[in-house]
């Protein structure tokens, strides 16, 4: 099967992701907006109250992400494995994927333990990617050192997705011990698999100005029609300047500009929401593909676990507590 085959025949996962997430994204906005407006008929401290709603509605997102959403992310990277290393998916692939991840990962917890450490291994791995612009000093090593790893943690992004592809893979294998391989792979092969940063970061971007760019001016739109709303929170939030002794950029005092950071967070949301559901699956596929060939052509073994000791205490320690 080509990219493309695979890409398109596992898009039911990313519409599910997508309908999920919008709805989590409403949630908040609503917590955030009922927040706002009920503490300011109570007490006239909308701003707090909308720092309330703000935070119940991120407990309320946590719990469907952790509990929902992810079944469906699991599940696409698992038939996307399938359609890469068996050149076929089966015709229910949304009932297959979500019984592989049934399957491999018997529990919730037991799904974000093992996501858990594979992040944690690999952040530890690319820091030494990063160093080489902080090595350099001044500002100028800072600001490569930024760029660099900007760049670099995109595409750990994406090869943490590859390495829960791999323990999809090696079912047979204890999932433990598949995502020790799959580290193993990141470092034996993590020149080839992330050569292609400039395009995956230069995609990336690209879809980041047209579709959130887009989307501001359809918010900004929106929310300059309620311009008593924006009046009020900007008042709202000089007063608790006023109360917390600090001087706000002069920027904030104008209800227009923040109708603009609104509209742009608000952008940028459903931006992270439209590239992960469509956008990031498709660069994964190219990416999975590369990764799984590498493996499967130099299948990791027990006696090369230990080049990796030195490099992520992680790992090292990951690999004792299950070996």
């Amino acid at each position: 099967m080509t990219n493309r085959e695979i890409y398109r025949k596992t898009l039911t996962f990313s519409l599910r992701r997508m309908l999920i997430d919008f709805l989590a994204f409403l949630l908040l906005g609503a917590f955030c907006t009922a927040g706002f407006f009920l503490m300011d008929k109570l007490n006239n401290k909308g701003l707090i109250g909308l720092v309330i709603g703000l935070v119940i509605g991120l407990i309320v997102l946590a719990i469907i992400l952790r509990f929902v959403s992810y079944k469906y992310k699991a599940g696409q990277i698992a038939m996307m494995t399938k359609g890469v290393t068996e050149g076929t998916l089966p015709e229910d692939v949304l009932g297959e994927g979500k019984a592989a991840v049934k399957e491999r990962f018997t529990t919730v917890a037991a799904f974000f333990a093992v996501t858990g450490v594979i992040k944690g291994i690999f952040n530890q791995l690319s820091r030494g990617l990063t160093s080489v612009g902080n090595a350099i000093g001044g500002d100028a090593g800072g600001t490569v050192g930024s760029v660099i790893g900007s760049g670099v943690q995109t595409v750990v992004g994406y090869l943490c997705d590859c390495c829960l592809g791999w323990v999809f893979y090696r079912k047979e294998q204890k999932t433990t011990k598949a995502t020790c391989e799959g580290a193993v792979l990141f470092f034996k092969h993590g020149k080839t698999l992330i050569k292609n940063v400039g395009r995956i970061f230069g995609i990336s971007l690209l879809f980041l100005i047209l579709i959130g760019g887009a989307f501001f001016g359809i918010f900004f739109g929106i929310f300059s029609m309620l311009p008593g709303t924006f009046e009020l929170l900007t008042a709202e939030i000089a007063e608790a300047a006023v109360r917390l002794e600090t001087t706000l950029p002069a920027f904030f005092s104008d209800p227009k500009n923040v109708t603009i950071v609104a509209a742009a967070i608000a952008a940028l949301i459903v931006w992270g929401i439209i590239h992960s559901a469509f956008v990031r699956p498709f660069i994964l596929v190219g990416v999975l593909r590369n990764y799984m060939e590498s493996g499967m052509n130099d299948i990791p073994t027990e006696e090369t676990f230990a080049m990796l000791d030195g490099k992520s205490v992680k790992f090292k320690k990951f690999r004792e507590q299950n070996s």
